[in-house]
């Protein structure tokens, strides 16, 4: 003879949801060790601008300055590099390991025509600097105003026009 028990949706949806949570601890534990080690992350960036040029700046501390490789087309420019992984500790475990390794690479563009010859790059304590000059024909240009007739003392005078 069978026995009936009375279907209780409060006890079911705890239950199911203590599997769930189960669940994802268990994935999150095993995946995530291997994923962090080898896994592409996105580089963060400063960037600034003043009147002849931007500057970016970008943290990349335990990178070798011949294993960036920095590209422009057009406007677009490419930060790219890989983080390599610290020899694991063989004799016992690691309590605590949020150190990133592996590839990365930035991309953005810029929001004017840069004068692409004059690009300095600097590398010093970690931190990648990017002086990015603007083109001529964009930079700011102040216009005097000469007074007088045909630049002379007195007023500005088109061609053709008599005073």
């Amino acid at each position: 003879m069978s026995t009936l028990i009375r279907w209780n949706p409060v006890r079911d949806m705890v239950s199911f949801r203590r599997q769930m949570d189960r669940l994802f601890d268990n994935f999150m534990d095993e995946s995530m060790a291997g994923r962090l080690e080898n896994q592409s992350w996105g580089l963060a960036l400063d960037i600034a601008e003043n009147d002849n040029a931007f500057i970016v700046k970008a943290s990349v501390p335990g990178v070798k300055p011949e294993d960036l490789d920095i590209s422009l087309n057009d406007n677009t420019l490419t930060i790219r590099g890989e983080v390599k992984s610290d020899e694991t500790i063989e004799e016992g475990q690691y309590h605590v390991r949020e150190r990133r390794f592996g590839s990365f690479t930035r991309t953005l563009t810029l929001p004017r025509t840069v004068n692409r010859d004059a690009i300095d790059a600097n590398y010093e304590d970690g931190v990648l600097t990017l002086n990015i000059p603007k083109s001529e024909e964009v930079q700011p240009r102040r216009i005097t105003v000469n007074s007088g007739r045909n630049g002379q003392n007195g007023q500005n005078v088109l061609e053709g026009e008599t005073a």
